[in-house]
């Protein structure tokens, strides 16, 4: 006889080792309960919470086909009144000479532009037409010399761009650019507040890059500052 078939001989005749059996069986069999349940219980769960999300999502619908759950929104972050919006060339109060001339169209097409880009809103030409105008005015534009070389030539310098802005709802009046808070006293609805925006363009003359350069830049980032505050507030 081998020496298997006389293990299994042994263990089959052995009562202790045939109850064990026994019991790990049953144990088994409860397991397999316990873990068919307990994935039943975590399916059921899981499907709860995904009705109970569709449930709120389409109660979240709204008309216009945006999303509103638990104060979050799907729609755009601008005035829903306002569609269209004059901006004229802007006004240039500051020193002009050299790239300076002319700087006041440049800063105008780029705020134009930003706003076709990233706002539901369009710009137009006719004033008697438009939902709202933003008029701007160039107020300084400083040059500051950052670094020095040995030779006491410009390495690096960076051209500033400061602005005041008015935007007038024309259908009702309202200035939506005001600062937050209450309006003064003897607040001019022909003189509002302005609000003040700046933004600078850094250039290094070692790489090639000029003042005309560093102003592009400016104006670039001083679009888009203004087209960030044409948002309504939270």
């Amino acid at each position: 006889m081998h020496m298997d078939e006389c293990r299994h001989t042994l263990r089959c005749r052995d009562p202790q080792f045939a109850v064990s059996s026994t019991q790990y069986s049953v144990l088994s069999t409860r397991n397999c309960r316990l873990n068919t349940q307990g994935s039943v219980r975590s399916t059921r769960i899981l499907l709860f919470a995904i009705c109970a999300v569709l449930a709120a999502a389409t109660s979240a619908c709204r008309q216009d086909g945006q999303l509103q759950l638990l104060g979050y929104t799907t729609k755009p972050p601008y005035y829903e009144h306002i569609r269209t919006v004059y901006v004229p060339t802007f006004q240039n109060r500051a020193f002009q000479a050299g790239p300076m001339r002319g700087l006041e169209i440049q800063v105008s097409e780029s705020v134009r532009k930003h706003i076709e880009m990233h706002t539901p809103m369009k710009v137009i030409q006719d004033r008697e037409r438009a939902d709202s105008e933003l008029l701007g005015a160039i107020v300084l534009t400083p040059k500051n010399i950052i670094n020095r070389n040995q030779l006491n030539e410009v390495r690096e310098g960076e051209m500033v761009i400061q602005v005041e802005l008015v935007w007038r709802d024309l259908n009702t009046g309202e200035i939506l650019s005001r600062p937050a808070g209450p309006l003064p006293p003897n607040f001019n609805p022909d003189d509002p507040p302005k609000f003040i925006v700046q933004s600078t363009g850094r250039y290094l003359p070692e790489l090639g890059e000029t003042t005309t350069s560093a102003l592009k830049r400016a104006s670039d980032s001083l679009a888009y500052q203004i087209v960030q505050l044409m948002q309504k507030p939270w």
